[in-house]
């Protein structure tokens, strides 16, 4: 009898659903790849074709972030060991970022 774990990615796979997943674990990578000061401000919140939708407090932000973006896509694709991150999309939050 084979476990779950060991089945559940070839599953996936067969399903097509092995991108998205590693879309969403790079939902959960972005706060410690992008570290506490920015994660403080600006979060990410879903994955789609390749871009990471990122929660951010303000205009000022979203712009001085977009002067990071190659740098902070290269890190959370470092920390998951992937490319699987090919941009980021910035939107304003309005009820703020929780902490």
């Amino acid at each position: 009898m084979q476990r779950l774990g060991d089945l559940l990615p070839g599953v996936l796979r067969e399903l097509g659903l092995e991108r998205e997943l590693q879309g969403w674990r790079a939902v959960e990578a972005w706060a410690g790849a992008v570290g506490p000061a920015i994660a403080r401000h600006a979060r990410a919140v879903a994955y789609q074709d390749g871009a990471l939708l990122v929660e951010v407090e303000g205009s000022a932000w979203r712009y001085e972030l977009g002067f990071l973006e190659r740098d902070l896509v290269g890190r959370v694709n470092q920390q998951l060991g992937s490319t699987i991150v090919k941009r980021l999309r910035f939107t304003h939050n309005r009820g703020g970022i929780r902490r």
